[in-house]
């Protein structure tokens, strides 16, 4: 009898519960029950239910971020001492990326402390659209950065017939070429330009968006201000629907709504619960 892979979902990932539930088998999966509360004192407490020998590990570190984490080594050391030989981590979100380097002496590379030390117990490690993805060299094993395009062209296909493609900026070129490649679409970015110390200019490059549809991509929305802009922009250019997506969704309080009065729909995945994470990514994770 072959024995199935296990998933095992941290309190990180219990709002993909009942996905997990509903499609792991097809995937040849199964999923493990955990006991996960909090001691009076506030430590975590965790229990693996299940038996088995190869085991994914789910558990996306948005807020609180280190109880997630500590959560997440918890999980890897309860699976090591049940007897599971071989682990793979799944972080959708992964706290402390963005402090990738010093600016200031004295200062940790945080993202370089948080990887070494789930490298004690996981074997591979998976996330989602990774700020920088060269820090996952940080992960002395198998390390991946996956990419949610796949799961963002599947959303929004049906509405972005003769549509465009578009990134906020140069440096998230590559998400919208990703995407537009899933649908085979135009796609560009804007290039920004600062005419005073105050004003900064946005316009896309070397596209016509008069009467199309568009979508504009990024890695994370935080206060959702440079997707105001585009989108305002976009509306006077005379686009026809202007869509954002994202993959983490880190708002700021009344982001949501902000970005939402200027945009016909925003939409991001579902690596960190919010009320706009409408896209997926449960069966990326179930074909690792």
């Amino acid at each position: 009898m072959v024995m199935l892979m296990k998933v095992v979902l941290g309190s990180g990932a219990q709002h993909m519960r009942d996905e997990f539930l509903a499609k792991a088998a097809g995937y040849d999966k199964e999923l493990v029950e955990t006991e996960i509360k909090t001691f009076p004192d506030g430590e975590k407490y965790v229990r693996v239910l299940g038996e088995g020998d190869e085991a994914i590990v789910v558990q996306s570190t948005f807020r609180p971020q280190d109880e997630h984490l500590m959560e997440l080594l918890l999980l890897g050391d309860a699976l090591r001492e049940k007897g599971f030989k071989h682990l793979k981590a799944v972080v959708p979100y992964l706290a402390y990326s963005r402090q990738d380097r010093v600016t200031k002496e004295g200062e940790p590379i945080s993202v370089r402390a948080v990887l070494r030390t789930l490298s004690l117990y996981y074997d591979e490690f998976y996330v989602f659209d990774l700020h920088n993805p060269e820090t996952l060299k940080f992960f002395p094993k198998k390390a991946v950065n996956l990419s949610p395009a796949k799961a963002i062209a599947r959303y929004f296909k049906e509405k972005l017939e003769n549509g465009i493609i578009l990134a906020p900026d140069r440096g998230a070129l590559e998400r919208a070429r990703a995407v537009a490649g899933e649908l085979g679409l135009e796609f560009s970015h804007f290039e920004k330009k600062r005419i005073s110390p105050t004003e900064v200019q946005m316009q896309p490059v070397d596209v016509d968006v008069k009467g199309k549809n568009v979508l504009i991509v990024d890695d994370i929305i935080s206060t959702g201000g440079t997707m105001i802009r585009a989108a305002n922009l976009l509306k006077e250019m005379g686009a026809g629907k202007v869509f954002v997506a994202a993959t983490h969704g880190v708002f700021a309080k009344g982001a949501i709504e902000r970005v939402s009065k200027a945009v016909d729909e925003l939409a991001v995945t579902n690596t960190i619960p919010t009320e706009v994470s409408k896209i997926s990514l449960v069966e990326e994770i179930l074909k690792l």
